[in-house]
């Protein structure tokens, strides 16, 4: 019989050790906290967002976000651009989008490198694996910006690839 638990903790601590790899990674490459580095991947994709979604999207409270954007400001990565109305959006620099690039070709590079340990079959089966577990992700979190907020999306839907995150928003959204 089958030990659900087992593998329930065998995805776990496979999980928790490729974050950490993916993590290390990216953050080092961009010399940011996590939370940095995922908010230079959510302003690659989506610019000019106010601080408050930026904290939303990388799951930090309105002032905890400030801080980091203040950090990320401090060092030439981001800048504050007042729009119409009370808030301000907050957009890469050329210094920011270079470091975006960085810290996700660092995270690829880590996640291939384990990717590339497994026989091809293994490795389209792992594809149709991971994109159920996204899909169901989904339905837990509910937030596609919170769940694909390190991810390199034109890596995700290139060659006409769908995102399962992002059909799994469009499916709940349909109803």
């Amino acid at each position: 019989m089958h030990d659900k638990r087992r593998t329930a903790n065998l995805l776990g601590a496979t999980a928790l050790a490729v974050t950490d790899l993916a993590l290390g990674g990216a953050t080092a490459a961009a010399g940011v906290s996590g939370s940095g580095a995922a908010a230079l991947v959510v302003l690659g994709a989506d610019p000019g967002i106010s601080v408050t979604e930026l904290g939303r999207r990388v799951g930090l409270t309105q002032s905890a976000a400030a801080r980091m954007v203040d950090a990320l400001e401090a060092r030439g990565l981001v800048e504050r651009r007042p729009t119409l109305g009370k808030w301000v959006a907050v957009q890469l620099t050329a210094a920011g989008r270079e470091a975006s690039a960085g810290l996700l070709d660092a995270r690829g590079d880590r996640l291939v490198a384990i990717v590339d340990t497994l026989p091809a079959a293994d490795q389209e089966a792992l594809a149709r694996v991971l994109e159920r577990l996204l899909r169901a992700v989904y339905t837990e979190v509910g937030s596609s910006e919170r769940i694909c907020r390190l991810c390199d999306r034109p890596c995700c839907t290139g060659a006409g690839a769908i995102c399962p995150v992002g059909q799994a928003e469009r499916d709940s959204a349909s109803g």
